[in-house]
């Protein structure tokens, strides 16, 4: 393998390359359409020089909201080149879930596709701090929409930029994006994080899998996740390997593409292994170059699945926002159902309601630290109080439910936070209920999570209305769809005459979740619902 050892910033890997092969091909994207290493170094110095000439500097915030695309890799790689931090966001936010993370980011400018433009404009007028809207493409092909701000076109910003180096200094502690993870008890959260944290993910990635030189990487994960950049293109990067992007997953064509593009490795998560093997078997199954895969979740019985039916392997691993990569399967010895071990940069445990080590194969909360400094997380963005309860008794504290064997394997259980997970996608209940109870007629809400066929959760929603009045499941839906990203919207309403309560007279969730789906719970999907704006089959 060729894992690159040098300084720990995206930057610096990326003049490292260019320099070293610069017509080596770095990117292909399902368009046909790629990009090189000497191309991308290029693009990086115009974007930082062109954020330069509209006043927009080091350690400021810029927002960006586009698909997979080129542009996204110009964007990303020359914010950073720049020393600007990068603010990813969810292409399906809108309204006050937009409104909340570009605010409480303080955003300098928003970087978006022409079909966010809208959406993103429709609530500027109450962010002071954000200068400009800068659109991609020439302005030529934009659809109607009024924006109150300053918005050149991307294109013509890149044609009359600079492409030598803009020749700022960069500490890899140093900030590099505000990556937001999902409210629990409030909204969501931003977490700082450092061109460092990220490179010892992603590092750690290339080696565990084995990345190297002969390798084509793929992902159909969205560039606004830590996933598809830090699990898939970083480690491409460090590793010497080539990286396919696509924008979505597709069932039916996925292994064509693998065997069309010489894939031999790809990120799975969430649903993705199980919708995978509900495919028809096929003669050709095993026809292909892929030899492993990696990431989280896989059922025990997967691996088995994979093995036999589509000949690799799949190493599970375990992270999050804050943490990175923090332990994974060694793929000499792989224990079905574990995530592995800690990786070198960690201490993880197991603890009890107390703060105490539980047993082995006593189920308790996962806690970590890091072992050298800039390997996790600096802290949520202007959180403070939110940072200091995540850290109790000299821990980080991950909310999600684990036990350890007596050889040092850690096995996932479940989430102790009250956060949902549903296809991939991260959902803050109480961003949902927020949503729910601003509807005249509702006194308060439960949302939760329900397990899914497909793996991970469905977003449920228990609603109680307010005395005298009524209303039904389908006003619901239709009140939460114009105003939470479609992943968001409840599959299952149930309205109740009330909700549990403890004596402190809080919603008392796991009686909720006990009770699961009860016959008069109504399912958006059975009954037919309507295909909600955004929502894929």
């Amino acid at each position: 393998m060729s894992i690159y050892r040098g300084e720990e910033t995206l930057s610096a890997i990326l003049a490292f390359r260019a320099a070293e092969q610069p017509e080596r091909r770095f990117i292909r994207f399902e368009d046909g359409s790629a990009l090189t290493y000497a191309e991308m170094d290029s693009d990086a110095n115009r974007m930082a020089n062109a954020m330069t000439a509209l006043g927009i500097g080091p350690g400021e915030k810029v927002a960006v909201m586009l698909p997979n695309c080129p542009d996204f890799m110009r964007v990303w790689f020359g914010l950073n080149r720049a020393g600007i931090v990068e603010v990813p966001l969810n292409n399906g936010l809108r309204g006050d879930f937009l409104r909340h993370q570009l605010a409480l980011a303080e955003c300098r400018a928003a970087i978006v596709a022409p079909e966010f433009a809208q959406t993103v404009a429709d609530v500027v007028r109450d962010l002071p701090k954000l200068t400009h809207l800068i659109v991609t493409g020439n302005g030529e092909d934009w659809p109607d929409f009024s924006i109150p701000l300053p918005s050149p076109a991307l294109d013509i910003l890149l044609t009359r930029a600079s492409e030598k180096p803009p020749g700022v200094k960069l500490n890899p502690t140093d900030p590099c994006a505000i990556m937001f993870t999902s409210g629990t008890t409030g909204p969501s959260k931003g977490a700082l994080v450092t061109d460092s944290m990220y490179f010892h993910m992603a590092r750690v990635c290339a080696e565990g899998a084995e990345y190297g030189r002969q390798d084509v990487l793929f992902s159909v994960f969205p560039l606004f996740h830590i996933n598809a950049k830090y699990l898939s293109i970083l480690p491409a990067l460090i590793g010497d390997s080539e990286m396919v992007l696509h924008k979505r997953f597709t069932a039916s064509g996925f292994w064509d593409i693998c065997r069309a593009e010489g894939i031999t490795a790809f990120n799975y998560m969430g649903a993705m292994l199980l919708i995978l093997d509900k495919q028809p078997l096929r003669d050709n199954d095993r026809g292909h170059s892929v030899t492993r895969a990696y990431g989280a979740p896989a059922p025990v019985a997967m691996s088995e699945v994979f093995r036999e039916r589509f000949g690799m392997k799949l190493l599970e691993c375990y992270g999050s926002t804050e943490l990175g990569t923090a332990m994974l399967s060694n793929p000499a010895n792989i224990r079905p159902g574990s995530c592995g071990k800690p990786v070198s940069f960690y201490e993880l445990d197991v603890h009890d309601e107390n703060g105490d080590p539980c047993p082995p194969n006593v189920p308790g909360e996962l806690v970590a630290r890091p072992k050298v400094p800039g390997a996790m997380y600096k802290g949520y963005y202007r959180m403070p109080e939110a940072t200091v309860s995540a850290w109790r008794n000299l821990w980080f504290h991950t909310g999600d439910l684990f036990k350890k064997d007596e050889d040092g394997y850690f096995y996932y259980l479940d989430r102790m936070k009250d956060a949902i997970r549903r296809r991939g996608e991260n959902i803050s209940s109480w961003e949902v209920e927020k949503v729910i109870d601003s509807h005249d007629c509702v006194l308060e809400s439960a949302v939760l999570g329900v397990p899914s066929e497909l793996s991970e959760e469905e977003v449920l929603a228990v609603v109680v209305c307010k005395p005298g009045m009524s209303i039904t499941v389908e006003v619901v839906i239709s009140h939460c769809s114009p105003r939470l990203p479609h992943y968001a919207v409840p599959r299952y309403v149930r309205i109740a005459e009330a909700l549990p309560k403890n004596n402190s007279q809080r919603t008392e969730k796991f009686t909720l979740r006990k009770l699961g789906l009860t016959p008069d719970t109504w399912d958006r999907e059975a009954k037919g619902g309507p295909r909600l704006v955004g929502e894929k089959s």
